[in-house]
């Protein structure tokens, strides 16, 4: 098992800032990618961005490219790096750690997951 844990959330202004992190602990050794997911009340939970830790570039949602940077090291410690934020941003954030070797949007290739992280955006 993979437990993860998300941290860095809170309430910002639009245009403002936020880094979130995400620790992972346990069977790190058998995950490949992880990932970041979103869901806002009466949303479905949609793909952010996924890093693959045997390289490549990593995947980012149209939404975020150019102000989201997904960034992690020793299948530990996974973060997201926020700029230019938007109202539209604010979402319950989520960590996804999968076994797959190229990173994915999908939900159903991540076997494990966070509880989530609180993103509010201001007007």
């Amino acid at each position: 098992q993979v437990q993860l844990v998300e941290s860095g959330g809170g309430l910002v202004q639009a245009g403002g800032s936020l880094k979130l992190s995400c620790t992972a602990s346990g069977r790190t050794w058998t995950t490949n990618t992880m990932a970041w997911f979103r869901q806002a009340p009466g949303n479905q939970r949609e793909f952010v961005a996924a890093i693959a830790w045997y390289g490549g570039a990593p995947k980012y949602e149209d939404s975020v490219k150019g102000r989201f940077t997904v960034s992690g090291s020793t299948r530990r410690t996974l973060y997201l790096q926020m700029d230019t934020l938007k109202p539209e941003d604010t979402a319950v954030y989520y960590c996804a750690a999968g076994s797959n070797y190229s990173p994915s949007a999908l939900k159903d290739d991540y076997d494990y997951w966070g509880q989530g992280t609180q993103v509010t955006v201001s007007a």
